[in-house]
């Protein structure tokens, strides 16, 4: 395809080249529709040009990607500032051209610029086409379209540093949460829904202050910029610090990502853990191509007494492939399901097979979201044996926790 139809079929306003196009290859397709010898695109950096993206056929061309020289040695100085006009069919015809050193050491005959223009004005660099012969054919249609190719390039440009600028507050604000004690954690109680009795707490994050996003975006946020791994650590951390303060019959569930499971520093976090009183929670709702690896890792301490539950069962195709994958200890199910329970047959019907799955599997169901008595009955007429939800208990402090169990 064209560059001419390129343009034509793509989005000028898209902030990426045309149909996400990378800028290398549209300085090459705008230089081959030009004839010209050399494309780049240029960076102004600290006085000086610095080239990002050089294309060309010459083996032996000076104008390299990543290299630079003086600003004020350059046609890009000039043009920017109106010293030069932004197309030279022939440089012969330009005095001031015709006299800079770079003419000679570069035999630039004919050249065409388009300053690349940031959102907040600024000029980022130049956008430049040049040849070793004059080309008295280039026209103001060539310089439109050279001009097209900057705008473009300045709407990358942006975007890519405000993904930075984004990705850069995302990790200060993560650090920032770690290093001064802006996690905490509250803990929701587990019924055995036959006695009304507590059997377990699930620890939940809580960011505080400016940090408080909710915890599935606090959490993806942190696997975005590469803390999630050490975040996922202190939190569980944190959550398993609550078995001190409760009964020793009582555990605590804490959630985890298969990232986690398969880092460096998943052992450590469980070290001394009295982990028949520790159920791990996979957190990942997308399918998993590890699962061989994460069920190597977990064996041992499943081994010792740690139990295994997949959160969010009925949620999407991934919960069934972790659940048929791990062979959990405990099925979470999904509030989606329980909702409306005593009032939806589809749902009564979905949750009945996950009861008959759990028996052929010895596996236990949780069923999570419980709101109301009439869904809590449903739940109980169909079998499920334990339950969560706001009906049952919102999430407390520790403290709170361990007197719920003294009621």
């Amino acid at each position: 395809m064209t560059l001419p139809n390129l343009m034509l079929v793509q989005p000028l306003a898209a902030p990426e080249a045309a149909n996400g196009t990378p800028l290398p290859e549209i300085i090459h397709l705008l230089r081959q529709h030009l004839g010209m010898d050399v494309a780049f695109l240029a960076e102004f950096v600290r006085g000086r040009r610095e080239f990002r993206y050089v294309d060309t056929d010459e083996r032996d061309c000076t104008v390299r990607n990543g290299e630079g020289c003086t600003l004020e040695e350059s046609y890009c100085q000039r043009i920017v500032d109106g010293r030069l006009p932004d197309l030279i069919p022939d440089v012969n015809d330009f005095p001031e051209a015709k006299s800079l050193s770079v003419t000679r050491e570069l035999n630039i005959q004919s050249y065409l610029a388009a300053p690349i223009r940031l959102a907040d004005g600024t000029v980022y660099g130049t956008f430049c086409c040049y040849s070793h012969t004059p080309d008295n054919s280039l026209n103001e249609r060539d310089l439109a379209m050279m001009r097209i190719c900057a705008d473009m390039a300045a709407r990358q440009i942006d975007r890519e540093r405000q993904e930075k600028r984004k990705r850069h507050e995302m990790e200060e604000r993560i650090r920032t949460a770690l290093a001064q004690d802006g996690v905490s954690m509250v803990y929701q109680p587990i019924y055995a829904l036959a006695e009304r009795r507590v059997v377990g707490f699930e620890a939940l994050s809580r960011f505080a202050g400016e940090h408080g996003s909710p915890p599935d975006v606090f959490f993806n946020e942190a696997h975005a910029v590469g803390l999630g791994i050490p975040l996922e650590a202190r939190t569980i951390g944190l959550g398993l610090r609550g078995l001190q303060e409760l009964a020793p019959e009582v555990y605590i569930s804490v959630n985890i990502s298969p990232d986690t499971i398969l880092s460096p520093a998943f052992d450590g976090i469980f070290r001394d853990m009295p982990l028949e009183r520790v159920t791990l929670e996979i957190t990942e709702h997308a399918a998993v191509d590890r699962y061989q690896e994460i069920a190597d890792v977990l064996r041992p301490i499943r081994a010792r007494g740690l139990q295994l539950a997949v959160d969010d069962a009925g949620a999407g195709y991934a919960s069934f492939r972790h659940i048929l994958a791990l062979a959990p200890d405990r099925i979470k199910l999904d509030c989606s399901l329980t909702k409306n329970i005593d009032t939806d047959p589809a749902r009564r019907a979905l949750i009945a097979a996950f009861v008959r799955f759990a028996e052929d599997t010895a596996a236990s169901l949780i069923a999570e979201g419980v709101e109301t008595e009439k869904e809590l009955e449903a739940l109980l007429q169909l079998g499920v044996a334990k339950a969560q939800g706001h009906l049952l208990g919102r999430p407390m402090p520790i403290g709170q926790a361990a007197q719920l169990l003294h009621v």
